[in-house]
């Protein structure tokens, strides 16, 4: 039974067809977080990142992801490679070390993509870090960024300009970069996110958030979601940047 690496279903599928989850828990506080709804949220809505149960420690659990990796190593990379994560913020102080030790492994050492979603930059202040995440294989490793433009709902995250900073940083130094524009909490504040990262972002996925009926109260949907997706279309297609909709937006759309 795999305790690292698995195949996504659902919403998750839809970013990416292979995936590492090592840690359960996350202090960014952000409230639309999926990790603290449905009958799973006492396992992985924790407000503090922990190592998951079924490993006894980080060394056990790099281990895991070798031993797992290894014999479907041309698989996964057939299939666009690994995406961290999905259960925790990959680049948290707690998280970060073992993201990139695996990520050194499958990017080095079989020459696998690797997509890393974050919403946290204070990883950069450590020389370290930045040391390690500079050296990465660029043309394996991409950065991606959750930017909802709304930093009221993601409290104990960076704040989004400061992503934005980052990814604008990441971009020049070689790297591919991509943007969680997901979940959309206010649109104008998403499209905003978009205009505000054409020049250094190289994909973009975006969606609705879900399983909240009032969280677009007041907008007149969906005549605001065709709108939303027509400004993103013509503010992409001026750049050539790909924009994948989620289902959540697809479905909807009249």
């Amino acid at each position: 039974m795999s305790r690292a690496l698995y195949q996504p279903k659902g919403k998750a599928g839809e970013y990416a067809s292979w995936a590492c989850n090592l840690f359960v828990g996350c202090p960014n506080g952000c409230t639309y977080c999926y990790n603290k709804t449905g009958r799973l949220s006492h396992a992985m809505g924790g407000e503090k990142a922990v190592l998951k149960k079924c490993f006894k420690d980080e060394e056990d659990a790099y281990l895991s992801f070798v031993s797992e990796l290894i014999p479907k190593r041309e698989q996964v990379s057939a299939g666009g490679g690994v995406f961290f994560s999905f259960t925790t913020d990959p680049c948290l102080p707690e998280t970060i070390g073992l993201t990139l030790r695996c990520v050194r492994y499958a990017a080095g050492m079989w020459n696998i993509p690797c997509q890393i979603l974050t919403k946290r930059t204070d990883w950069q202040s450590k020389a370290k870090l930045l040391m390690e995440v500079l050296s990465l294989p660029k043309d394996k490793v991409s950065f991606g960024f959750t930017l909802t433009g709304v930093d009221q709902a993601e409290p104990g995250a960076s704040p989004n300009k400061a992503r934005i900073r980052t990814m604008r940083q990441l971009h020049e130094k070689g790297f591919r970069t991509f943007a969680s524009i997901e979940p959309i909490v206010d649109f104008d504040a998403s499209t905003e996110m978009i205009l505000q990262t054409l020049d250094f972002c190289d994909e973009y996925k975006t969606g609705l958030m879900t399983g909240n009926k009032n969280a677009y109260k007041g907008y007149d949907m969906p005549a605001r979601l065709v709108k939303y997706v027509e400004d993103v279309r013509n503010l992409t297609s001026l750049k050539g940047i790909p924009v994948y909709f989620k289902r959540s937006i697809t479905e909807i759309l009249p």
